[in-house]
């Protein structure tokens, strides 16, 4: 199904997707009449949900830039990086980055990779020994924080064993843990879409402060490397000495001019990569080791497929990421259940006309939701089971590249998919090589996609296309209530106030059963049960 947020707003009639002025009425509004209402009324969204796949096509072939509505949060402190620029800058940036996600880069990394996860694991013995289950995504979030900094920085942060350590290191670990939080409240939080609300805010406080920390910590290790590397200025005589590692690869990469990247477009590219590299792949390996809990049968098969493949080893190497093919197809059907980004939106900088030759014109944002689209039930048979051959390679051949696209699709997909797969294939196999992992009934997640919250419902033009009584909180009619300008005006006033004088936190012993959120988690935590596995015969 094709959802469409705003109506009016495809050019040759609606048939199929709604109610819709005919097609000649569109063509005397004319879209340049449109152009100018988007100027008065803000921006018009269209969301695609459950779509066919040529709708889905059409907007990933796209370069269009993400919306700047959302996003723009992030921008204090990513900076202009590849998830957030656009036009010639993001070709630029993407081009010159693009060697740096190359196998033979990526190809260490497995090693640090796994080093992170034994880790963690090893933390996880005192569980192993207790029937009680306990909360993973904050230890696997943790874990690819280690990884990251380690793959980022070359940076051994100890920061899974160690809560103090290195205080300049530990302080930015803590930053980036807080600015993803706080970029959550702000986007669930519609007050804070204000600026001035925000900036007045103690979450806004906090959100400059914890920039200020992390911009710090970057920019010092940028002049220290850039210090180190005064002398080298080709990858390959690095290489020659030692691993390379992704500020390496941004210090040194140059275009055909033989101009490389600033500081500050530097500093925007790791911390874009921070915030994109670990806590959307620890979602996706939470989630992973979540469904195979819950499937015993498929947890079994993956065990037996690594053990075999790691022939008495206890850690992953390069080697072995391709001789898990059962394992790599569970990982990429708990993707399709629950994707860790679970919908993206483009603004349209130009009229975009679908196969059909259905137009939207420039200056609609268009949402893509992946979660409806991995769920579709013309393309997936009994969407909600978990089935990990879906994704044999003739299943697999039989659909549209655009049924599944965990990482987007396209010039504008994830451009570090392969380190984030290689990552959840080392981390879910030496999982499965030393623990056996077992759903606590009791706890179930409750799953929410985080962008749920949505009040461009109440956009102006959204609005007018709904009923009158689609929406009645004061009642409707003749004996609605009398009072509700007064109740309205009421509830800013204090809700203003209160965002000004105080931080607001949730009590956890009384959770509300729905929180919108950024990235994909789960509602009250991942709960497991786990025991060590008895590999002698």
């Amino acid at each position: 199904m094709l959802f469409l947020k705003s109506q009016n707003l495809l050019s040759k009639g609606m048939n199929g997707f709604g109610r819709s002025r005919n097609s000649q009425d569109h063509q005397n509004t004319g879209f340049s009449g449109m152009s100018k209402s988007l100027n008065k009324m803000g921006p018009i969204w269209i969301k695609l949900s459950n779509g066919e796949n040529h709708y889905v096509k059409t907007i990933l072939a796209s370069t269009e830039p993400k919306d700047d509505l959302s996003y723009r949060f992030l921008i204090p402190w990513i900076g202009d990086g590849l998830l957030v620029s656009k036009g010639q800058k993001w070709f630029r940036h993407r081009r010159l980055l693009t060697p740096g996600f190359h196998y033979d880069v990526l190809k260490p990394y497995v090693k640090l990779m796994a080093d992170s996860a034994k880790t963690m694991l090893d933390k996880w013995e005192t569980h192993s020994k207790s029937d009680e289950s306990f909360e993973l995504f904050e230890h696997v979030s943790l874990m690819t924080l280690d990884s990251i900094m380690k793959c980022a920085f070359s940076s051994n942060t100890n920061c899974q064993t160690v809560r103090g350590g290195e205080s300049g290191t530990n302080s930015y670990i803590k930053a980036v843990y807080e600015l993803s939080d706080l970029v959550s409240v702000r986007l669930r939080t519609f007050p804070y879409h204000s600026e001035w609300i925000f900036q007045l805010s103690p979450h806004g406080y906090k959100y400059r402060k914890a920039c200020n920390v992390a911009h710090s910590h970057t920019e010092e290790i940028i002049r220290k490397r850039k210090e180190a590397l005064k002398d080298e200025k080709e990858l390959g005589r690095i290489q020659a000495k030692r691993n390379l590692d992704f500020l390496d690869i941004l210090l040194c990469v140059r275009d055909e001019d033989q101009q490389g990247l600033s500081d500050e477009a530097i500093r925007a590219e790791v911390d874009t990569f921070m915030f994109e590299g670990h806590d959307t792949t620890a979602s996706g390996i939470s989630w992973t080791l979540y469904s195979l809990a819950c499937n015993p049968e498929h947890q079994q098969i993956c065990r037996d497929e690594v053990i075999s493949a790691l022939e008495g080893r206890n850690t992953m190497e390069w080697e072995d990421l391709s001789q898990i093919p059962y394992t790599t197809m569970c990982i990429k059907e708990s993707l399709r259940l629950y994707p860790p980004v679970p919908g993206i939106s483009r603004k349209i900088t130009k009229p975009m006309t679908f196969f059909d030759g259905r137009t939207v014109p420039e200056g609609c944002l268009v949402g893509t939701s992946i979660f409806g689209i991995h769920r579709n039930a013309t393309v997936w048979e009994n969407p909600n089971a978990f089935d990990p051959l879906r994704f044999l390679p003739e299943n697999s051949a039989k659909r549209s590249p655009h049924a599944f696209v965990p990482f987007s699709a396209g010039p504008r997909n994830c451009i570090g998919q392969n380190f984030a797969m290689n990552e959840m294939k080392v981390v879910v196999a030496q999982t499965l090589r030393r623990y056996q992992l077992t759903e606590d009934p009791m706890k179930k997640p409750k799953m929410i996609p985080r962008l749920a919250f949505d009040p461009l419902r109440f956009l102006p033009e959204n609005s007018a296309k709904r009923s009158p009584h689609a929406f009645v909180p004061f009642s409707a009619g003749p004996r609605n209530c009398i009072g509700q300008n007064f109740a309205m005006n009421e509830m800013k006033v204090v809700v203003a106030q209160t965002l000004r004088r105080y931080q607001l936190t949730e009590d956890p012993m009384k959770k509300p059963k729905m929180i919108p959120r950024l990235v994909l988690r789960s509602l009250n935590g991942i709960h497991l049960k786990i025991k060590p596995v008895d590999l002698e015969p």
